[in-house]
């Protein structure tokens, strides 16, 4: 199927502008949506023989490779995600306010580095208007997967009111969600970054933490995990800020890492700016995620994600001290059944995901 989708379906796409190509994906997975019993029977088909689940941060993956946040924004598409093998989906990035995001085009392809450059700027339709379609739909109450909610800061929000706005996105989504993911890295919306740094993080992660504890005392429920996504710029020294806080607080994990702003040599990007995803990132994400791994003493859960193009490089992830594993870009290059084909190719012994490494 993925050389089917690389030499026949692939050209077809690519001869479309990315966005647009993007947008005709989801409305593929829309018609799939409406044909629930076939969805169902590819959910079926493409569930791994000798699958087992992941147990992280108090909850059961059926498998450790996931849809990062990024492709289903605005929560429409992710129940059909176990069809195309997927075991979690993270929608968003959600911010409180609806935003169109920055002028098209803002994706680029950079197809002989297996690259994406993108600078969206958190186009989505609000938090309110997310959580009512979850309502709406019923879906979740059905979900085979867990559903993680990736929120970030609305663009009109300033860095002092960073913590309000996140706040607001996490009350409206909280019922819907199975972890949040707090986005502070993407280079697309403006000082958005600066909230990595230590004061500023403690800040926002104490207030979201908090409200989080007193739904769970209100309605009597277990509390949310909350992990944080981190950029692959940071230096060492910055993401021992990060995991000093995190730990500190009591987070459930990372997810390293977000697109890079750095270029690494060789790369013409055409002198497009926005976040680089895909094969040239993946070395420092696996760095990101081994040096977390090593200095946490492989106690805070990490989800991968970052240039995995394969099931080998995904395995590099997971040696790397990777609890779950995301893809996109990926996706884009090998195919809808891209998730599937990497768990088909990694198997599992002695609770460990292992294979496809070498």
């Amino acid at each position: 199927m993925g050389d089917l989708y690389e030499h026949v379906v692939r050209p077809v796409l690519f001869k479309t502008d990315a966005e647009s190509a993007h947008e005709r994906s989801i409305s593929w997975l829309k018609l799939l949506m409406r044909a629930r019993p076939l969805a169902n029977l590819m959910a079926a088909y493409n569930r791994p023989g000798k699958n087992r689940p992941v147990k992280c941060f108090g909850l059961t993956f059926p498998n450790p490779v996931g849809l990062a946040a990024g492709y289903d924004k605005n929560a429409t598409v992710w129940p059909v995600m176990p069809a195309l093998g997927f075991g979690f989906v993270e929608v968003g990035t959600v911010t409180w306010h609806e935003q169109p995001g920055n002028q098209r085009p803002r994706i680029f392809r950079l197809i002989k580095d297996e690259a994406v450059i993108n600078r969206m700027g958190f186009n989505n339709d609000g938090a309110k208007a997310v959580a009512e379609r979850l309502a709406r739909s019923g879906e979740f109450k059905r979900r085979k997967i867990p559903l993680g909610m990736n929120i970030g800061k609305s663009k009109i929000a300033s860095l002092e009111q960073a913590p309000e706005d996140y706040l607001n996105s996490y009350h409206a989504l909280a019922d819907f969600a199975d972890y949040f993911t707090i986005n502070v890295s993407s280079p697309n919306t403006p000082q958005l970054r600066e909230l990595q740094a230590k004061a500023r993080l403690r800040d926002l992660l104490s207030t979201l933490l908090q409200a989080d504890a007193e739904r769970a005392r209100k309605l009597g429920v277990a509390r949310l995990p909350f992990l944080v996504k981190i950029a692959p710029d940071l230096t060492y020294r910055q993401v021992d800020d990060v995991l000093e806080t995190v730990q500190d607080l009591g987070m459930a994990g990372v997810v390293a890492t977000n697109t890079m702003v750095e270029r690494p040599e060789g790369i013409d990007d055409g002198g497009e700016s926005g976040g680089l995803s895909g094969r040239p990132i993946h070395t420092r994400s696996v760095q990101m995620v081994n040096y977390i791994h090593r200095s946490t003493g492989g106690k805070l859960p990490i989800i991968g994600v970052g240039g995995i193009m394969d099931a080998r490089s995904a395995g590099q992830m997971l040696d790397a001290g990777a609890s779950l594993v995301q893809v996109y870009t990926g996706m884009i290059y090998r195919g809808p059944f891209f998730a599937r084909d990497i768990v088909q190719a990694l198997q599992w012994n002695n609770a460990e995901w292992v294979g496809a490494r070498a």
